[in-house]
């Protein structure tokens, strides 16, 4: 059996937070993948916010809240993939 023979039924609210990343998994596409997907997302908005402080687009003392509000915007990455499905 391969991997486009198993089926993964994702859970509504875990579809509903990634359709706000753009992101739509097939029913055979892997929690696994779906999470690193995610997870780089999420890094890549990390490092662009560092870079943007580096610039000086905000004070030093902005980019703590700036992160808590970020990581708000990925519950996901706290969870693990088998978390993803049903």
């Amino acid at each position: 059996m391969t991997d486009s023979a198993v089926h993964f039924s994702y859970k509504a609210d875990v579809l509903a937070q990634l359709a706000l990343h753009g992101v739509r998994p097939l029913t055979t596409t892997r929690p696994e993948l779906v999470h690193e997907l995610i997870s780089d997302l999420y890094r890549y908005e990390i490092r662009r916010m560092r870079q943007r402080l580096i610039r000086g687009e905000f004070v030093r003392s902005e980019y703590f809240g700036r992160i808590v509000e970020l990581r708000r915007k990925y519950p996901l990455v706290s969870l693990k993939p088998h978390d993803f499905v049903d």
